[in-house]
């Protein structure tokens, strides 16, 4: 797990946190410009509890990288235009003048407060998102971690059910043997039966010409018997 020594010295690990802006109003409220994606190196500096000279030193040694995180820096008519927007939205929400620099202005975004966080040493807030950062890092290797270990139980699981059906196999292959021998004789009492219920009929038939030719001979002898009376 990186330490917070390792997050002020890395710019490798600060680059892997860079995503995860939603620390910063865990630990403290965020004050925005109107437009709700600047801030300005005093706001900065309120939210860090530190004067806005540090925060400026901080960002000019760390340039370059302050800058891939969103810091800008206005003039003319770039920075006229925004103090025009910015008036227009603070006007309307504040009924206030917007405070405007003179010739130029320093803007910062979440990416770039949350870069400042982990490189600004003298501050308490700072410290405190760094912690969050690191927790947060720490509770994720858990996770993962965790996650791991249940995918090594179901992989072993499953190895154990390949075992068994390996073995099931040989079992199934015999019981589908059975039941083929026991099908064909199914069909052979089937063709028995058939054969009986042939003959059953055959032998209805005998005794009902039997009883025919009983009945005729019980009358001849009536007859007899009435002759000879």
């Amino acid at each position: 797990m990186p330490t917070e020594v390792a997050l002020l010295e890395s710019h490798a690990l600060r680059v892997e946190q860079m995503g995860r802006v939603e620390v910063l109003d865990k630990v403290k409220s965020l004050v925005m410009l109107p437009d709700g994606i600047h801030l300005r190196t005093e706001d900065v500096a309120r939210y860090f509890e530190v004067s806005t000279e540090v925060v400026k030193k901080l960002t000019q040694r760390h340039r370059a990288e302050v800058e891939e995180n969103g810091l800008r820096l206005l003039r003319g008519a770039e920075l006229r235009i925004f103090h025009r927007d910015m008036m227009s939205l603070w006007s309307g929400e504040q009924g206030e003048s917007y405070p405007q620099a003179p010739t130029q202005l320093t803007l910062y975004t979440r990416r770039t407060v949350l870069d400042v966080a982990m490189l600004l040493r003298d501050s308490d807030i700072a410290r405190s998102v760094r912690t969050h950062l690191l927790d947060a890092e720490e509770d994720l290797r858990a996770s993962f971690a965790s996650l791991d270990r249940r995918v090594t139980r179901i992989e072993g699981c499953l190895a154990g059910v390949g075992s068994a059906l390996q073995e099931l196999g040989p079992v199934l292959g015999r019981m589908s043997q059975r039941l083929d021998s026991l099908d064909r004789k199914l069909d052979r009492t089937h063709q028995v039966v058939g054969a009986i219920s042939l003959r059953l009929t055959d032998v209805s038939q005998d005794v009902v010409r039997l009883d025919a030719r009983m009945h005729d001979l019980a009358d001849q002898l009536r007859d007899v018997g009435r002759r000879e009376g």
